[in-house]
C-alpha cells in the first residue's frame, strides 16, 4: 500500500479562529454577527468553527432590537439540540445569556404527536422567546399550522441545512419556501457542507438570491488552530475481503473512528456484528465489555496496553454507551470508536485525530462531516488524517465498473476536499486599474487575458458560490469520465465544466458563462498547480507554479496558458497509479463506448460552439478527424439532427 497522502495540506497555527473578540465572538462569528440585520443569512463554516454560538449571538440581536418575537432552532437529529443548550455569554462579553425554557427545548423528549403540541403552543404563547426541536418535528408542525403568517415576526433558523431540497417533494423545503413567501418570518441557515448527496439544489435559484451569504473556509478554520498542523487525505486499495487489510490501515496510536461499511454495499459482509468481531481482534484480544458504561476493553497486541473502543454498531448496550461518550472530558477516556451511521454529523470528540472509513460514502456531505470529526482543535494532536479503504477493481469480475465508478467517485472527492483545505484564490485580471494596489496580497493571483466580471451575477457567483459550483463539477458523471478516459482538455474545458454551470444556473446570458467557467477553470487549475518558489539571478524571490509538468512565473499567467491545461491531471496520475493498465483499459474501452451520447444541456453549450467551428472552417467538423473536440463536435451534430428530425416527425 502506498503511504503518500493523495492530499496534504499544512496549517500555521496562527490562532485566529479560535481566539475571541471583546464580544467573546470568534472570527467566523464576528463575521456572521455583522450581518445580523439581514432578513435571509446563509452561513457556510466548517464543523467546530462555532455555528453554533453565532446563532446564539445574531438570535439574540434579533429579539433585543430588531422586533423580532420569537426564535425557532431546527436540528437534523435529537442530539444535536445539545450545542443549543443554555450558554453563558455575557461572562464573556456579550450582553445577554442564551436561556432556553426546558418545555420548548423538543429535543430532550416527548413523542412526535406531543412536541407538535408543544410547537404549535409555542407559536401561541406570548411569553414564549425560543424553541429548539427536530426538523421532523418542524415538517409535521408546519402541516398543522394553518396560515404562514403564524411565523411572522419570527426568527426560523435551521441546522444542518443540506437537509432541505427544492424538490417539490421535500417537506422542509416546501416549508420553507412558503414561510419565505408569505410571512415576514427572518431565516438564518447554517451548513458546514452545502453539498447534497443528490442532484436536488437545495434552494432555487431566485429564493437563494435573497440570502446575504457569509463563508468561512476549511482553511481559514485549520490554519486558524493553535495544535493542528497538518492534515491528509488518503486511499488505500485491497482485494478479497477487507479484514486482510486491517492491519496496514488501523493505528492504535492515534484516537480513531473506524466507520464500517454500509450493508447494503459490496464491501459489507453483511453481518455487521462479526466485522466489529473482526475489527477488535485486529487491534488486539477481547478483555470485557464494562456493564456500567458498556465500553469494551480490549488488550493491543505487541505491548498489552488496555484499549477503550465503543461500540456504536451494536445495539445492544448502545444506550450506555452513547450516555458515556456524552459524559467524556478528557483524551484518556475512549481511545477507539467504531460506528456504521453514527458518530458523523454533529458528534463532537475533540481528540480524536484519524478517521478510518472502510467503504466508499457516495455523499460528498456524508465524507466532509466525518473529515469534520477528526479536524477539532485539540492539545493531544498536531496531525489529522482521513483514511478511506476501499475494494480494488478486478477486470475478471462482472461488476467492475461499479469499483470503478467508486474509485472515480472517490479520486474527484479528494481533488475536491483539496480546493476546499487550501488557502482561497482571488483571481483578477491584469488589466485591472486596481492591480498596483493589490499586488502586497498574496491570495491575488492576476492573469492575464481574464474577463472582469460584467454583472452582477456573475460577480456573486465566482465570490460567493465557487466552491458549491466545484463540488457540483467533480460529483458530474460525465468529469468523472472525462478523468478516466483522460479526456482532452478542450472537451473538458469548452463542454463539460460549461454543461455543469449551466445546469446549476440556467438563466446565465452566452456571456456570462464564459466569464464563470474563466474563472472556475482557472481557479481549479491554479489550486492544482505546485508552487514552488526561487530565486532569480537578480536576487529577487520570483514565485512559480508547476503546470502541465512546466514551472510557469505568475507574472506570465495567461487565461489561454490556463484554458490549455487539464485541472483534473492530478486525478488522472493518482487513478492510474493505484490500478492496473488491463483495468484501466477495459474502463477506458467501455466508457468511450458511450461518447456519442449527450444530455441535452451538453448540445446547448456545443451548439454554439459548432456554429462557430464552421464560420470558420468553411466545413462541417468531421467525426474522422484526429482533433478529439471535432470529433465530438460531429457526434452532436449528428445528434441534434436526430433530435430535430424526430420533433419534425412527432410535430407531423
Amino acid at each position: 500500500m502506498n503511504n503518500k497522502n493523495t492530499v496534504a495540506v499544512a496549517y500555521h497555527q496562527t490562532g485566529k479562529s479560535t481566539t475571541t473578540n471583546s464580544l467573546g465572538m470568534r472570527e467566523m462569528q464576528a463575521r456572521v454577527y455583522e450581518k445580523r440585520n439581514s432578513q435571509y443569512l446563509l452561513v457556510k463554516a466548517p464543523p467546530a468553527s462555532g455555528k453554533s454560538r453565532a446563532l446564539m449571538f445574531v438570535a439574540l440581536d434579533k429579539l433585543a432590537n430588531q422586533g423580532i418575537k420569537k426564535i425557532i432552532v431546527a436540528v437534523p437529529e435529537r442530539s444535536i439540540g445539545r450545542s443549543f443548550r443554555n450558554t453563558n455569554l455575557i461572562k464573556y462579553g456579550f450582553y445577554e445569556d442564551w436561556v432556553i425554557n426546558p418545555h420548548y427545548d423538543l429535543t430532550a423528549a416527548g413523542s412526535t404527536i406531543s412536541n407538535v403540541q408543544r410547537f404549535i403552543e409555542f407559536l401561541n404563547d406570548s411569553q414564549a422567546k425560543i424553541l429548539i426541536c427536530t426538523h421532523a418535528t418542524l415538517r409535521f408542525a408546519y402541516e398543522e399550522v394553518a396560515d404562514d403568517a403564524q411565523f411572522d415576526n419570527t426568527m426560523l433558523a435551521i441546522d444542518e441545512f443540506h437537509h432541505v431540497s427544492a424538490a417539490d417533494n421535500s417537506v422542509l423545503g416546501v416549508a420553507l419556501r412558503n414561510i419565505m413567501h408569505n410571512s415576514s418570518a427572518h431565516i438564518l441557515a447554517m451548513t458546514g457542507s452545502y453539498f447534497r448527496g443528490d442532484s436536488q439544489p437545495i434552494l432555487t435559484t431566485e429564493d437563494e438570491r435573497q440570502f446575504d451569504k457569509v463563508s468561512y473556509s476549511y482553511y481559514e478554520q485549520l490554519d486558524g488552530y493553535q495544535y493542528l498542523k497538518s492534515f491528509g487525505i488518503d486511499y488505500k486499495f485491497y482485494q478479497g475481503t477487507y479484514f486482510e487489510a486491517l492491519e496496514k490501515v488501523i493505528d492504535t496510536n492515534k484516537k480513531t473512528i473506524i466507520h464500517i461499511p454500509s450493508v447494503n454495499s459490496s464491501e459489507s459482509t453483511k453481518d455487521k456484528y462479526e466485522e466489529v468481531g473482526h475489527i477488535e481482534d485486529a487491534i488486539g484480544e477481547f478483555q470485557e465489555k464494562d456493564p456500567r458504561t458498556g465500553i469494551d476493553y480490549v488488550k493491543r497486541h505487541g505491548d498489552g496496553k488496555i484499549l477503550k473502543i465503543a461500540d456504536l454498531v451494536t445495539e445492544d448496550g448502545r444506550d450506555k454507551v452513547q450516555a458515556y461518550l456524552r459524559k467524556m472530558n478528557s483524551a484518556d477516556d475512549l481511545d477507539i470508536i467504531i460506528a456504521l451511521g453514527m458518530a458523523k454529523e454533529g458528534f463532537d470528540w475533540p481528540w480524536a485525530e484519524y478517521a478510518l472509513t472502510i467503504g466508499y460514502r457516495g455523499s460528498l456531505t456524508e465524507i466532509v462531516q466525518i473529515i469534520g470529526r477528526v479536524t477539532r482543535d485539540s492539545d493531544n494532536k498536531t496531525h489529522a488524517q482521513f483514511t478511506n479503504l476501499i475494494v480494488q477493481p478486478d477486470a475478471t469480475d462482472d461488476d467492475v465498473m461499479v469499483a470503478v465508478n467508486t474509485i472515480l467517485k472517490a479520486i474527484t472527492t479528494s481533488l475536491l476536499m483539496e480546493q476546499v483545505l487550501t488557502p482561497e484564490l482571488k483571481l483578477k485580471s491584469r488589466n485591472t486599474d486596481s492591480r498596483l494596489g493589490d499586488m502586497e496580497n498574496k491570495n491575488i493571483v492576476f492573469v492575464k487575458g481574464l474577463k472582469t466580471p460584467s454583472t452582477k451575477r456573475v460577480k456573486d457567483i465566482i465570490e460567493n458560490d465557487l466552491p458549491d459550483l466545484k463540488a457540483a463539477i467533480l460529483q458530474d458523471n460525465k468529469i468523472q469520465e472525462a478523468i478516466a478516459t483522460k479526456a482532452g482538455t478542450d472537451v473538458i474545458n469548452k463542454i463539460l465544466i460549461p454543461k455543469v454551470i449551466m445546469e446549476h444556473n440556467p438563466d446565465l446570458t452566452d456571456k456570462e458563462l464564459e466569464e464563470i467557467s474563466q474563472y472556475t477553470i482557472a481557479d481549479m487549475v491554479l489550486r492544482q498547480a505546485e508552487s514552488q518558489a526561487t530565486t532569480s539571478d537578480t536576487g529577487n524571490d520570483k514565485k512559480f507554479l508547476r503546470m502541465a509538468d512546466k514551472f510557469i512565473n505568475v507574472d506570465d499567467l495567461d487565461i489561454n496558458l490556463i484554458a490549455a491545461i487539464n485541472p483534473f491531471q492530478r486525478a488522472y496520475e493518482v487513478l492510474s497509479s493505484n490500478i492496473d493498465s488491463k483495468t484501466l483499459r477495459l474502463i477506458q474501452q467501455t466508457i468511450d463506448a458511450k461518447k456519442a451520447d449527450f444530455t441535452e444541456s451538453e448540445l446547448v453549450v456545443l451548439y454554439p460552439q459548432i456554429k462557430k467551428f464552421i464560420v470558420t472552417n468553411k466545413r462541417y467538423p468531421d467525426k474522422e478527424s484526429n482533433d478529439e473536440l471535432e470529433v465530438t463536435y460531429a457526434y452532436a451534430l449528428i445528434k441534434i439532427a436526430d433530435l430535430i428530425s424526430r420533433r419534425k416527425a412527432n410535430e407531423g
